[in-house]
């Protein structure tokens, strides 16, 4: 089963990483577990912002029109697959510093479990309160991190202190990217590229 993993790496993560480190998963596998993965977020996403509305305090709940909350979703599906290909990307390209010398396709294992935890957290969205969605985004990115620390020696076999300088280099780089991809969202927002929104 392709999410097979998901609870071995919430249960007992340095052990299931050692159990996908030895099942030698193909490029299509590791594809297929992000693809599957990111609809979660992104159906929920749409959901809340189209049907169930976003409130601040006590302010009216405020939709999104359908025809936005389409295009938001499957920006954020194209996002988060960009995003995990990326992380994927920048792993590769920094092993060999490391003394690692992985396949794409191992990089794109560790980026897209890894990953996972703070993929996962966008089904919060289904409660919109903004407290509560940023309260499970931050445990879902702090869970993420902790994955890529414990994985990423394992997976690159590569000694821990030397896998905690890689790690630490590609977290580095993955919040810089996640800067970029928020001002870029806001300089879109603010040009006309803005969702439609409608009152309750």
């Amino acid at each position: 089963m392709i999410l097979n993993h998901i609870w071995g790496l919430y249960a007992h993560p340095v052990q299931e990483w050692k159990t996908i480190d030895s099942k030698r998963e193909s490029f299509m596998y590791s594809c297929s577990h992000t693809l599957l993965v990111a609809i979660l977020p992104c159906l929920a996403a749409f959901y809340a912002s189209s049907k169930i509305g976003w409130s601040v305090g006590a302010r009216e709940a405020i939709y999104l029109a359908e025809n936005s909350a389409v295009m938001l979703a499957v920006a954020m599906y194209v996002g988060i697959i960009a995003a995990t290909f990326a992380l994927a990307y920048l792993i590769y390209w920094m092993a060999k510093t490391f003394g690692a010398d992985p396949s794409y396709t191992k990089s794109l294992e560790l980026a897209a479990y890894a990953a996972t935890p703070v993929i996962m957290s966008g089904i919060a969205a289904l409660y919109p309160e903004l407290w509560f969605v940023a309260l499970v985004f931050l445990g879902g990115v702090a869970y993420s991190v902790y994955l890529l620390y414990s994985g990423l020696p394992v997976i690159m076999h590569i000694p821990e202190e030397r896998g905690f300088l890689y790690a630490s280099s590609v977290v580095t780089a993955g919040l810089i990217a996640m800067v970029v991809l928020m001002v870029t969202t806001a300089i879109l927002w603010t040009n006309g590229f803005g969702p439609e929104f409608v009152s309750g």
